[in-house]
C-alpha cells in the first residue's frame, strides 16, 4: 500500500481552513447578537449587528448544507 502524502496534506489543509472559517463565521454571528442585545438594553437599536449576525448564521448553514451535499452525492 502506498500513501499519497501530498493528497493527504492537501485534504488536511483544506479541512483545517474550512473548519477555522466556519468557526470564525459562527463567532462573528454570536458577537453580532451580543452587540444587538447590549444596544437594546441601553435603549438603542443595532439592526445592522442583528442583520450581520443573521447573515453569518445563514452562511454557516449554507456551508454545512453544501458539505452534507458533497458527502451524500
Amino acid at each position: 500500500m502506498k500513501i499519497d502524502w501530498a493528497a493527504l496534506g492537501s485534504v488536511f489543509g483544506v479541512s483545517l481552513s474550512a473548519t477555522v472559517a466556519l468557526v470564525a463565521l459562527f463567532t462573528l454571528g454570536l458577537v453580532g447578537l451580543s452587540k444587538h442585545e447590549a444596544a437594546t438594553e441601553q435603549g438603542g437599536t443595532a439592526t445592522a449587528a442583528r442583520g450581520g449576525a443573521y447573515a453569518c448564521f445563514t452562511l454557516c448553514g449554507l456551508a454545512v448544507a453544501y458539505a452534507i451535499y458533497l458527502i451524500v452525492s
